[in-house]
């Protein structure tokens, strides 16, 4: 079963923190690039981070660089954003995939960033 499994999400307010996590399984893990992208309401989806096969090179979108942050750790099969000083235009579903064929997403989380 190749999948990716991600956990984190919820409502946090301006300002505030949250990590979301993507478990890999079903293929070799430390062989692809994973990005995160999101997603708001009536928007295009946007590709926010990405980070390289071994974890040394990182990319980011100019709207979040400074507060949100990807690692990875190969050795237990995940992929994280870290996501700090949150703002209300943050909200959207997150998704991780992997750069590489076949297309592979998780499922989504949705961060919501309200007062």
């Amino acid at each position: 079963q190749v999948q990716l499994v991600q956990s984190g999400g919820g409502l946090v307010q301006p300002g505030g923190s949250l990590r979301l996590s993507c478990v890999a399984s079903g293929f070799v893990f430390r062989y692809f690039a994973m990005s995160w992208y999101r997603q708001a309401p009536g928007k295009e989806r946007e590709l926010v981070a990405t980070i390289d096969d071994a974890g040394g090179s990182t990319n980011y979108a100019d709207s979040v660089k400074g507060r949100f942050t990807i690692s990875r750790d190969n050795a237990k099969n995940v992929v994280f954003l870290q996501m700090d000083s949150l703002k209300p235009e943050d909200t959207a579903v997150y998704y991780c995939t992997r750069w590489g064929v076949p297309d592979l997403w998780g499922q989504g989380a949705q961060v919501t960033v309200s007062s």
